[in-house]
């Protein structure tokens, strides 16, 4: 991509770069560090402001900074060295961001586990990852699989902490008198030699040994993909990648003000989207974190009217739901300042219809696992470009390439695949260079997705080339589909994938979901699509469904989708 241009002074000079806002430099060189130190700092300048907020229990900086040294000095007395690998198999609670530093502070490498993931899919990522111990409740639902694991061979041992310890002290006492049955008695497990509970690996003074950190080198966390196309991969963040991704996404939420700041934590921080923007950005500032250990779409809105969030970072589908909640759900977002949208492309009419019932910016960003993960993001307090996933973070230069060479750079405004490079960038996957490989051309990072750069450095995605559908020899992207079905007014979800054809090779199917009471046909969708698609470009079917498939955080899936087609 020709992507630089001559500056007044005679230096080379991105397009970004002219649109960057005052007092932000696209040029800031940033100084790594062991990530654990972010915390360590904000427990001395907010030590006594409340950190976390769970159902109805606040615990303070203070608080978690001292739990995070315990955890760490268990750690190592159990006989944890730097580099072990130790899995978080937890929901959004205290206990996953105390024992996320804590490890980090022991030395220890923080793989991160989905509570929902099938028995093959942990034992595949225990085995791949070679993590030593778990950490999980005691809470039936999280331990069974652990006890399960144990029992197949494939996990060493278990750290369980208590759930009724993390209530306060009236709902603790309710659980244990009505809810005792989704608990687990660890003690009469079969594996309960394996088992160390919490408050043996606390029972220390919080002073654990100092491990020298390499932050370019050492790893701090093992953060694994989707898997979309074959087995997940573990991507290898190490302390720089974090450290620094937090400090460039605080540079550019300029509207945020340390110490004041509550941010709604509906994303789960084992995904790496709310790890980074949820967790590692609101801790850096002092925020107060609302934990939400489950989402249900009324139990949020009503801890929202309570508790009076002033951020809640996204995806499309939590805005969607929101604003199309009847009644409107005004009152819920009326303390929200901004939202931020990402893992999926954010359709114009979504925040449009957010827009209705809210005066928060509602921003863009883009990023993946591999990259911490954010590389772009329209800056908070600018009016964000529609349809744009921003500009690159500081320090990160993102270059369109041909899709038929990477090596070669697309002039500004033609489509390639994107690409880029930054401090935030993986140290590649975990025990797989020749995957690691493939994703990297020089020493940018392949995204694998489509998008061009305009005149004033915003980027925009035009779809995934995993998602290309080869239509008689010609690409045809499902994201411009599903954008042009989207201006339906009764289509509230929509996916598009490529289904076998004998005639085209491939060709695109729509599977849509319409608003609740809403009715519409496949003659009329066509008819809609007719008049703004090419002949290439339209379903040759048309599914409606009650539900689309979906990832656990919310966005939608074309994983099942193909493979029931």
């Amino acid at each position: 991509m020709n992507e630089k241009s001559s500056s007044t002074d005679g230096k080379s000079m991105y397009p970004w770069q002219k649109s960057y806002r005052s007092g932000l430099e696209w040029t800031k060189k940033y100084t790594s560090e062991p990530h654990f130190r972010m915390l360590e700092r904000s427990v001395e300048h907010f030590g006594d402001h409340i950190c976390t907020y769970f159902v109805g229990k606040e615990t303070s900086y203070k608080e978690i900074g001292k739990l995070a040294d315990k955890v760490a000095q268990g750690l190592q007395e159990m006989g944890i060295k730097k580099g072990d690998k130790i899995g978080l198999f937890l929901p959004n609670t205290p206990t996953y961001i105390y024992y996320y530093f804590g490890i980090l502070k022991a030395g220890g490498v923080v793989v991160n586990y989905n509570p929902l993931y099938s028995q093959d899919e942990l034992e595949f990522q225990i085995k791949n990852s070679e993590t030593k111990y778990m950490v999980t409740l005691d809470l039936k639902l999280l331990f069974e699989k652990c006890e399960a694991l144990m029992e197949a061979g494939v996990l060493d041992h278990t750290i369980i902490a208590s759930f009724t310890k993390l209530l306060p002290t009236p709902k603790s006492l309710l659980f244990k008198l009505f809810k005792s049955s989704q608990l687990s008695k660890i003690s009469a497990s079969p594996m309960a030699d394996r088992c160390i509970l919490e408050e043996q690996l606390l029972n220390n003074n919080g002073q654990p040994q100092p491990v020298e950190i390499n932050p370019e080198v050492d790893l701090a966390v093992l953060q694994y993909t989707g898997g979309t196309t074959g087995r997940p991969k573990g991507a290898q963040l190490s302390h720089a990648n974090v450290s620094i991704q937090t400090a460039q996404v605080v540079d550019c939420c300029v509207m945020l003000d340390d110490g004041t700041e509550s941010i709604m934590g509906i994303l789960p921080f084992f995904h790496v989207f709310a790890m980074t923007v949820v967790m590692n950005v609101g801790l850096a500032i002092g925020a107060r974190l609302i934990l939400v250990p489950k989402f249900e779409l009324e139990d949020a809105l009503k801890l929202m009217r309570k508790t009076k969030p002033t951020c809640m970072p996204g995806v499309p589908t939590l805005y969607n739901a929101i604003a199309n909640k009847k009644p409107p759900a005004k009152e819920a977002v009326a303390s929200l300042k901004f939202c931020i949208s990402g893992g999926a492309p954010l359709p114009p009419d979504v925040v449009e219809k957010f827009k209705l019932i809210s005066d928060a910016a509602v921003i863009e960003g883009y990023g993946l696992s591999e990259t911490s993960p954010v590389l772009t993001c329209n800056i908070l307090g600018d009016e964000p470009k529609a349809g744009s996933i921003g500009m690159p973070l500081p320090d990160t230069i993102v270059s369109i390439r041909s899709l038929d060479d990477p090596a070669i750079e697309m002039p500004q405004g033609e489509k390639g695949e994107i690409c880029a490079k930054g401090p935030q960038v993986m140290n590649g996957y975990w025990h797989a260079p020749d995957e690691t490989e493939k994703v990297f051309v020089g020493d940018y990072f392949r995204t694998g997705d489509v998008g061009y750069v305009d005149e004033e450095g915003y980027f925009f995605i035009v779809d995934r080339l995993k998602d290309l559908i080869i239509c008689s020899g010609y690409n045809v992207y499902p994201r411009r589909i599903e954008d042009v079905i989207y201006d339906l007014p009764e289509v509230d979800e929509v996916t598009v994938i490529g289904i076998p054809d004998d005639y085209r090779g491939e060709a695109p199917k729509a599977f849509i979901k319409l608003h609740k009471g809403a009715k519409l046909s496949a003659e009329q969708v066509m008819e809609h699509l007719n008049k703004k698609l090419s002949k290439l470009e339209l379903p040759a079917e048309i599914e409606f469904k009650d539900e689309l498939p979906k990832t656990m955080v919310g966005k939608l899936s074309k994983k099942e989708l193909r493979e029931e087609a």
